[in-house]
C-alpha cells in the first residue's frame, strides 16, 4: 500500500549488530597482520642473511666495469723465451724450407754438412752477422744469441747433426761492455768494411765527414733506430746505448778526424 512505510536496515537483531561490529574490528587487524607477514618473508627469500647490506657486497655492486692501473717503468714481466721451433717458424722457414736465395734446406743433410762440421759457435757468428742473402740475426733484431743458437740447433738436428740444446744464459754470466771496435768487428764490419748497400766505408774520410758533422748523439739516436738498410743496433739486439756509441766512435776516429766527445 502507498500508505505503508518500507524499512531497508540490514540490521533485524542485536545478534546482527554485535556480528557487524565484531568483524569492524577483526578485518583491519587481520590486514595488517598479514601484510607485515608477506614483508618479513619476502625479505627472507631475498637475502636471508642480509649480506646483501654488508659494505663488501655493497662496494662489490658499485664497483667500476674497469679500472687503470699505470705500471712503474720496468715492472712489466719480460718477455718470455722462444724455443728453436717457434723462431725457426716465424723467421727462417722462408728460406730454409725451401732453399731460397741457396739457403740450405731443413732435412738436406748434404747442405747441412759443410755448416755442421763448423760447429755450433761457427754457424751462431755466421747468423749474428748474416751472411749472403741472409740479414743478420735472420732480419729478426730482437733475438738474444741464446734464441738464435736455439734455433740453429733445431735447423742442424733435422739435417744431421746432434747438438745439445744451449744452456740458458744466467743474470750473473752477463758479458762485460766491449769496446768501440768489437762492436765494429761484431756488428758493423760486414757493410762498413765493404760500403754494402751505401754504408760509409771505415776510414773513408768524404764519406765520414758530414756524419762527423753531426755529432755523436745524432749518428748514435739513428744507429739506435736503424735506417735504410741497417737493422736497428746493427742487428744485435742487446747492444747497450754506450756500446754502440764506443763503435761510433770509433769509426769516426778510422775516418782521420778526431773522436768527439758526447
Amino acid at each position: 500500500m502507498s500508505g505503508e512505510k518500507s524499512d531497508g536496515s540490514l540490521i533485524k537483531t542485536p545478534g546482527q549488530f554485535i556480528a557487524i561490529i565484531v568483524l569492524g574490528f577483526l578485518v583491519p587487524v587481520l590486514g595488517v597482520a598479514l601484510l607485515a607477514h608477506f614483508v618479513v618473508t619476502s625479505s627472507k627469500k631475498i637475502d636471508p642473511d642480509q649480506s646483501s647490506l654488508q659494505a663488501s657486497a655493497v662496494e662489490a655492486r658499485i664497483k667500476p666495469v674497469a679500472s687503470v692501473v699505470i705500471a712503474e717503468p720496468g715492472a712489466g714481466a719480460a718477455p718470455a723465451v722462444r724455443t728453436g721451433e717457434q723462431i725457426v717458424k716465424q723467421y727462417c722457414v722462408a728460406c730454409h724450407a725451401t732453399g731460397a736465395a741457396g739457403a740450405p734446406k731443413i732435412g738436406d743433410n748434404a747442405a747441412w754438412a759443410k755448416f755442421l762440421r763448423g760447429g755450433l759457435d761457427q754457424m751462431l757468428k755466421t747468423a749474428i752477422t748474416g751472411k749472403g742473402a741472409m740479414p743478420p740475426r735472420g732480419g729478426a733484431a730482437d733475438l738474444s744469441n741464446y734464441e738464435l743458437a736455439r734455433a740453429i740447433v733445431h735447423m742442424a738436428n733435422q739435417s744431421g747433426g746432434t747438438f745439445k740444446e744451449p744452456s740458458a744464459p744466467t743474470q750473473a754470466a752477463q758479458a762485460p761492455e766491449r769496446t768501440g771496435e768489437q762492436v765494429v768487428q761484431a756488428a758493423c764490419f760486414r757493410c762498413h768494411e765493404t760500403g754494402l748497400n751505401g754504408a760509409p766505408k771505415i776510414g773513408d774520410k768524404a764519406a765520414w765527414s758530414p756524419r762527423i758533422s753531426q755529432g755523436v748523439d745524432a749518428v748514435t739516436r739513428s744507429a739506435i733506430r736503424g735506417h735504410g738498410s741497417m737493422p736497428a743496433r746493427g742487428g744485435l739486439a742487446e747492444l747497450t746505448d754506450k756500446e754502440i756509441t764506443g763503435a761510433i766512435m770509433y769509426m769516426f776516429g778510422r775516418a782521420g778526424g778526431e773522436t768527439p766527445s758526447k
